[in-house]
Formats: structure tokens, sequence, C-alpha cells
């Protein structure tokens, strides 16, 4: 391979790194309830009543209160599960209180739970309302604030919970509400009309969120609206939408909501019937998916019904996998950001995963990961490497080459192609194990992001969280303060000193400023992947070991020194 693509190439890796770093140093930044979407003539749009919602355009001021005291402002039915704990408002059946008890907050002893669902009239409202629209605004619909009747206790996998109310006009309106052993809830809407005249009604649901200014999302992982719509995905990170701004999609099937790196929430829609789902930004801080389904036409001294599911939990692929399988969910593992290389991505994430129920250490399983890769890409490798100490061997001559033809570029390379020819050297080959690694290390740094299997998982020593950068960094070591670019851990140093021996045993560029750049690889790729997940560190350094033992060998087969 001629020097100057050899360049290309490394300019290119050094270049995508960058911008994966500037993307995590600087993230892109991210109240009230308002109403769902605005859809045709013949469909109402939702109008939500209530304290902590607004009109579209005109955010109202609001009172906000702790989630203890917001909780003991209304009635409420509890909800458990071996995942999850909290409860229903009974004003307006929202569902506005969840915790995941699988999960901490953080690595201190006493950590809370992850707190995912919240109160509208919390700093950062997060919840989800389901209910009736009539293009007749005679008919008294429940609102969010109707007050519902609870028939029977605690909302469980094994006592599913009935919530009744009557609007006085020949309506009864009854909600059944399901929940599995994990994060799934199924709502069933019923209508008993003794009205004795036919009605119309749609069902709708939305999920609303209040985005605090200190929040921003990563550009790493998407964070913000989410939603697979007519089998496509489609993604809205907060700052896509303006104040009023709204997506409007036709679909059967697939799903709507919100997602962060680790936790999401999604209404499930029917897979049997025509709906209009809508993503918005409602007012500065607030956004809201939502959906209105298929007319129901309920005639006088009959029943009508509607069904829907809705997801509040965590990222769990082999959950969200067994949905997708089992629950008819189109594509739901799509919630988890795999990223460019999702054929790469989600297979290395299944072999972490057999591999660390088989060890029982992720950070021994991703060591182990690392050397069944070297050990795949070894024949690739071999010749490569072989190749490299051909080439470190005629350095000599490629140097008394270059001052001989100093001052003639195009005999230069004719006779370095001679050169190669003559000692039997592929000179590209040495950019093939480089070209492996590029897609190989974006698809494991991804999986490091997003599989909630790594966060908080330990290896060994001071190392107890391998999604998160290593903390046995200078500053800590020391007790002096270091700028944030510069204070490394111990990981990335020991992979930036793996590199720099890997580097000495390969051939030096030819072109002088280059080999001054190849020089300079080891440092820019320490800081460069001094702040990223431990787990990739410990990965890349294991990686870089390795290799140094084979291409020694080669070296020492061929005769280098």
């Amino acid at each position: 391979m001629r020097d100057e693509t050899k360049g290309l190439y490394l300019a290119i890796l050094l270049s995508a790194v960058a911008i994966l770093l500037i993307n995590w140093i600087w993230p892109s930044n991210r109240q009230i309830a308002a109403t769902p979407a605005a859809v045709e003539e013949q469909q109402p749009a939702p109008q939500v009543e209530n304290e902590d919602t607004t009109d579209l355009y005109k955010p109202a001021e609001r009172e906000i209160v702790a989630v203890e005291e917001a909780l003991k402002a209304d009635k409420r039915v509890d909800i458990a599960n071996a995942k999850v704990v909290g409860s229903l408002r009974l004003k307006g059946a929202r569902f506005d209180n969840l915790y995941l008890t699988n999960y901490k907050q953080t690595l201190e002893e006493n950590s809370a739970d992850v707190e995912l669902l919240m109160p509208g009239s919390t700093l950062s409202p997060y919840y989800a309302e389901f209910g009736w629209l009539s293009n007749n605004p005679s008919i008294k619909l429940p609102g969010s604030q109707t007050v519902w009747k609870a028939v029977g206790g605690k909302l469980t996998p094994e006592s599913p919970l009935t919530l009744e109310w009557n609007n006085g006009q020949g309506l009864k309106f009854v909600r059944k509400i399901s929940l599995d052993k994990n994060y799934m809830f199924n709502i069933e809407q019923i209508v008993e009309n003794t009205t004795g005249k036919s009605i119309t009604l749609y069902p709708y649901g939305l999920i609303n969120r209040v985005y605090a200014p200190q929040e921003s999302a990563s550009s790493i992982v998407h964070e913000g609206l989410i939603g697979v719509i007519d089998t496509n995905l489609k993604e809205f990170k907060p700052k896509d939408l303006d104040v009023g701004d709204k997506e409007e999609f036709e679909t059967a099937g697939g799903w709507l909501g919100f997602g962060d790196r680790y936790w999401f929430s999604a209404i499930v829609l029917n897979n049997n019937a025509q709906n209009k789902a809508r993503f918005a930004r409602t007012a500065e801080d607030t956004y809201q998916a939502d959906y209105v389904g298929a007319p129901v036409v309920v005639a006088g001294g009959s029943v009508g019904t509607s069904s829907i599911r809705f997801f509040a939990g965590a990222k769990e692929i082999k959950l969200l996998d067994y949905y997708t399988k089992n629950a008819g969910i189109e594509k739901f593992d799509l919630a988890v950001d795999f990223g460019w290389y999702y054929f790469l991505t989600k297979p290395f994430f299944y072999i972490l995963d057999f591999l660390y129920r088989f060890i029982g250490n992720m950070g021994w399983a991703i060591l182990l990961f690392a050397a069944l890769l070297r050990l795949v890409m070894f024949p690739i490798a071999n010749k490569s490497y072989e190749s490299m100490s051909k080439m470190k061997k005629v350095q000599p001559k490629i140097m008394a080459l270059q001052e001989t033809y100093k001052n003639d570029k195009m005999r230069l390379q004719q006779e370095m192609m001679n050169l190669y020819k003559k000692e039997k050297i592929n000179p590209a080959s040495g950019c093939l194990p480089l070209l492996i690694q590029i897609p190989v290390f974006f698809s494991l740094y991804k999986v490091l992001n997003i599989a909630i299997e790594i966060r908080h998982a330990p290896f060994v020593g001071w190392i107890k969280d391998l999604s998160a950068p290593d903390p046995m960094t200078l500053s800590a070591m020391t007790g002096i303060p270091i700028p944030s670019l510069l204070d490394l851990g111990v990981w990335p140093i020991l992979m930036g000193i793996t590199m720099y021996i890997q580097q000495k045993l390969s051939p030096k560029p030819a072109n002088k400023d280059q080999a001054r750049m190849f020089a300079l690889m080891p440092v820019i790729f320490t800081f460069m992947l001094g702040h990223f997940a431990s787990g990739l560190v410990i990965y890349w350094t294991l990686s870089n070991v390795l290799s140094i033992i084979q291409q020694r060998v080669i070296m020492k087969k061929v005769g280098v020194d």
C-alpha cells in the first residue's frame, strides 16, 4: 500500500475517534402536558384537562413539589412485581410513579432505585395516560381530573386492577389493567352504553415528559423520542423539535415513546387497527408521544372495547427480543441504539453475555472475547505481520533508495515497487488488521455504552463499573487537580504503553510527515480513549498485548531485530 493511502486510513481512523470524543465531551443539550395528536376532521383531538396540563402554545406556571409530597396529594393504587414498584394515580388513572427495583441510581451502598415515571407536579414529570375521545362535545368523557373507583387492591401479576366511572348520561367506563412479570402493562378500556343511541369513540394514549434544563442527551446513544412506525425506526432528539413542532404518522402496529440510555417507555399499538401517531414538542421543555386509534362504534345497549399495551422499564436486550418474538411487537429491540454496525453489535452483545454467564465476571468476559477475536483473525493477522516484518527488514534499503532518488519521486516509487517484488512483500496487507479493527472497535464501543447488562458491572481492583471511565486517575491518586482531558486512569496509560510497543515493532512510513503522525498515535489514542468506558480500554489493551506477542514471534521467524 502506498504511503499516501496508509496515511489516509490513519487519518480516517483518528478523525472518527476524534468525533466520538468531541461528542462525549460536549453532548448536545435537550412543562406540563399538552394535548395529544391533532388528527383529521373525522377524529377529535384529545383534550386532557388537568392542573398540570396546558394548551399547546401556552404553557402555564406550575408549583413544583417533591415527589413524596406529590404522591400524597391524591389517592393511589400500589403497583408491584419482582422488577418494579410504584403506584397509579386514581385521578386520571395516570401512570406517574414507577421505580425499577433491580437497578440503582449509583454504585453507593445505599443508593436509591432508578426512578422512571414521576408525577406532573414534580421537577421532571414523566407519565402516561389513556382514555377516550369523541366528536360529540355533549358526551362527558373521563379525563385527567376524573377520579376513578378502584375495584380490588394492589396491581400485581397475580391481581389485575379494575377501575370504574359512570358519566351520569348512560355510559359506564371500565378500565382493566394487568401487569406481567417484567415491565409490560395491558390496558383494556370498556364502554357500556345504556343510552339507547349509538355513539362513536376513539381510544387514545399519551406519554408526556418534561426534560429539566440541566438534562442533556448524549450523542453516543440516542436519547429522546423514539418509535417504530410502519416497520421504520423513528428517532427525534429533543433539540430536533421546536416548540409547536409535531411529526405525525399513520401506522398499523408499531410502538412509540421515550428512550434514555438504559430505560424507556412505549405505547405498543395494535397490529390490526390503523392508528394515528405523533411525536411533538408541546412547550419549552415538554415533549409528548401519543396516538389516536381507529373509531369504536358502540350501539345502544351494547359494549365497546379497546386494548393497548404500555411498556415502562429497562432496556434488557433479551427481554425486548422475547417481546418481539412472543408478543408480536415489531422491532422492539430497536429501542436499544445498536448503531451503524447492528449486524455486529447485537451478536457481540450475545457473545459477551454468554461468556459472562460462563465466567461470572464481565471484565474477564471482555478479555476472553478479545482473545477469541484475535484467534479468529489469526490467519489474516499472521500474513499481515509477516509482511510488516519483511518491510521492517528492508527498511535500510528503502532509506537508501530515498536518499538516492530524493529528487525523483517517480523513480523512487518504481525502485521501491521493484524492491517489494524482489523481497515478495505485499505492503497493502499491513493495513488489513487496522481496517478490520475499525468496525470491531465501534461495535464493541456501542455494546459497552448501550447494554444495561454491563452497567455497574465490576471487574477486578478499582474497576467497579465497566461502562464508566477508569476512576483511578492521576488526580485521584495524587490529590492534585488536573484538567479533565489530561486526567488519565491507569488502564488508558497501560493501553498507551502497549500501543507504543506495538508501533515500535512496525515499519516506519517512508514519508517523514506521516512518520511523525504515526509516532504521535499512541499519545493521541491514550488521551482520546482515556475517558471512554473502561471495558473498552481493557479490551484494547489486551488486544494490543496479543498483537505484540504474535508480531514478535513472526519477527523472530523472519529474522528481524
